[in-house]
């Protein structure tokens, strides 16, 4: 019998019970999971989940607000990542000396800062020297509020009691602010948090809104592969905030107003709004006596509007061209539902058929066997999860080949999953490495933490976690292409191409 023979007879052997194995261990994982997860929901609207792991002495927090970019007004983008930033300022007795008298500056320097902002608004209109006159006033009480501020003191407080892994992001759906800390500085954590939802103190606010506007400069506006990302979601979603960019619209950056963004504060940051993960060596009973102690206090608030403009029906190709000089890459977007529908878990699969891994399919026949690309990858659930999204492949090509090179043969990979059934040997595979990576991913009380979080917020229910790995296993073959069909379509895609400048 030659080795291939060999080979093959093995594989058939040990793939079946490899496959046994991780379903029997993600389905006692999953049982374990929601046999253990604590879920409160305060009075005031607050959700929180705690899983007892008493492994290490150590234990990971995560809040989520759902406060992103699709719940900011039109002509007020980039506000939750703003605020993100001024949330590190501190509170009113975190991050300053004398807050009584630095209040009275804050007071002057959002008055002055208003006038600057409605005198430059004017255009050429606006009268300079009253520009100049109002901008060395603010300068002037800037240094004076800059006396006051004791700078990064959230940040040295976590340092000095033990905290790592801390930070926070913002995205389209949620911002989130995490860190892991010794079981026993849990209190700390709960009064440093519960004092930033109820008396954050926006600091440095016009300096900041500066830092921003540099922060968009250099990270999008300097990064060609991320300005063709901005045009393909701006395509992509005509009518949906999802076209909006997290940072924000150059336009919007240099006029966010400290009113609008404590207003956005105060309705998305409510308690009713916002989910808290606790994972790690901590009682349940005594960690929830903290919470309602300290979080327990701060007022709910009325939910803000519910209708989001939904996404018409794309009925036709959308293509957008970025030139630059760079090398050329290439965006290609379908329109598809959210969770919980289940095509989106059909997707999760396609996610990882097409670009998961080396021998995934883009992978193997565009990077390793034809040579046309550098890189290829596919994301589910593109820009986020609470609305209808994206199934979204991103590429570039390797020279000599073009971007049309590349993006011919992607159509090429897609067909075949419209015509040929995927076979139950491949898609075994593919569902092995989605439980592979479902429990990998929760190793770690952070990773834990961060995806009972998630889930929370988006799904409204942390189980859907516990339930993926239980439809992913019923998805079929046929379940595949049906979905591919259905979505994977010229008149349901946009396609953004960034081709270098010719310099001739």
């Amino acid at each position: 019998m030659s080795m291939t023979k060999t080979g093959t007879v093995v594989n058939r052997i040990f793939l079946p019970v490899a496959f046994l194995y991780l379903f029997a261990a993600a389905q006692a994982f999953s049982y374990d999971l929601e046999k253990n997860v604590h879920a409160y929901t305060l009075e005031n609207g607050l959700r929180v989940l705690i899983l007892e792991r008493h492994i290490s002495p150590t234990v990971s927090l995560y809040i989520r607000h759902r406060a992103g970019a699709v719940d900011e007004i039109s002509g007020r983008t980039g506000t939750a990542h703003f605020l993100e930033h001024l949330m590190f300022k501190g509170t009113e007795t975190i991050g300053t000396k004398d807050y009584r008298a630095e209040s009275k500056i804050l007071a002057s320097i959002i008055e002055v800062g208003n006038a600057l902002d409605l005198e430059k608004g004017k255009g050429d209109k606006a009268d300079p020297r009253k520009i100049e006159a109002l901008k060395k006033r603010l300068s002037d009480l800037q240094k004076r509020e800059g006396s006051l501020v004791v700078k990064n003191e959230i940040d040295r407080l976590y340092t000095e009691n033990g905290g790592v892994h801390m930070n926070a992001s913002t995205g389209h759906d949620l911002t989130s602010y995490y860190v892991s800390l010794p079981s026993n500085k849990i209190e700390l954590w709960a009064r440093i948090e519960s004092d930033r939802m109820m008396n954050p103190v926006f600091r440095e606010f016009y300096s900041e809104r500066d830092v921003i506007r540099e922060e968009r400069r250099q990270t999008i506006e300097s990064v060609p592969e991320r300005m063709l990302v901005e045009q393909f979601m701006a395509a992509a979603f005509i009518a949906h905030p999802y076209r909006k960019p997290i940072i924000g619209w150059p336009s919007d950056m240099e006029y966010l107003g400290f009113d609008y963004v404590r207003d956005f504060f105060k309705m998305h940051y409510a308690p009713n709004r916002t989910v808290i993960a606790i994972v790690g060596d901590v009682s349940a009973a005594s960690t929830m006596e903290l919470i309602r102690r300290y979080f327990g206090k701060i007022h709910s608030q009325k939910e803000p509007p519910s209708h989001i403009t939904e996404e018409p029906k794309q009925t036709g190709e959308r293509r957008v061209e970025l030139v630059y000089d760079a090398n050329p890459s290439i965006a290609i977007g379908y329109h598809k539902p959210a969770l919980p529908s289940f095509d989106d878990y059909v997707f999760d699969v396609i996610e990882v058929l097409l670009s998961r891994g080396r021998t995934s399919r883009l992978y193997s026949t565009l990077v390793e066997r034809k040579g046309l690309a550098e890189s290829v990858e596919t994301a589910n659930g593109f820009p986020g999860s609470r609305y209808a999204n994206l199934f979204a492949i991103f590429a570039a090509p390797r020279s000599p080949h073009t971007a049309q090179e590349l993006e011919s043969e992607i159509y090429a990979e897609i067909e075949k999953l419209k015509k040929e059934p995927v076979t139950r040997t491949e898609l075994d595979k593919v569902k092995n490495q989605i439980r592979m990576d479902y429990l990998r991913d929760l190793d770690s009380n952070l990773g834990m933490a961060g995806k009972l979080s998630y889930y929370e917020s988006v799904a409204g229910d942390y189980r859907y976690m516990i339930r993926h790995t239980e439809i992913i296993e019923k998805i079929t073959p046929e379940d595949v292409m049906a979905a591919a069909r259905k979505y994977l379509n010229r008149e349901n895609r946009t396609v953004a191409i960034l081709n270098r400048k010719d310099t001739r």
